[in-house]
């Protein structure tokens, strides 16, 4: 049985995420999808929230677990005895970064195995950091969101808004 992960700030969800990780689903018997919480990021949704959005997106599928994790994603990797991390790549610089921390990741846990996974064509400009941007300048952004993250991040956008006036 092929337990696998594939973590990701996932701040907000995109299609491109969807795309990946259901396809992920299709090469692990079980894959994990990692909602990660790193202390020195500021994320526009809590991990809770993103949590929450990505159970409700991939509540389908019953290979597929979804989790928070706030420690360096090999220990989890250790202490769930997987050993194989799916990450996505856009384009030679994502290779490039990504290579760069599977090799640290294998160096601190030697049975994790990296596969990547290319971007389909029509999620190749899909960047969460550009969605949040284009949204908070009140762009239409559901052609690369799913509906319900559109609508979360209409709101925590307007609410923000609200807090600086």
């Amino acid at each position: 049985m092929l337990d696998a992960m594939l973590p990701g700030s996932f701040d907000p969800p995109t299609n491109g995420h969807l795309n990946l990780i259901k396809r992920a689903a299709h090469i692990a018997d079980r894959l994990f999808v990692i909602v990660a919480v790193n202390r020195a990021k500021n994320y526009l949704f809590s991990g809770q929230e993103r949590l929450e959005m990505m159970q409700e997106l991939l509540k389908g599928y019953e290979n597929i677990t979804v989790v928070t994790w706030d420690r360096l994603i090999v220990d989890f990797a250790r202490e769930n005895d997987v050993h194989v991390m799916i990450r996505g790549v856009r384009a030679l610089a994502d290779f490039e970064y990504e290579f760069e921390l599977a090799m640290t990741n294998k160096q601190i846990y030697k049975d994790l195995e990296v596969i990547f996974l290319p971007t389909d064509p029509q999620y190749f400009v899909l960047r969460a950091s550009a969605i949040k941007e284009l949204a908070s300048y009140g762009a239409e952004v559901r052609p690369m969101v799913p509906d319900i993250v559109a609508d979360k991040l209409r709101y925590k956008l307007d609410m923000l808004t609200l807090e600086d006036n």
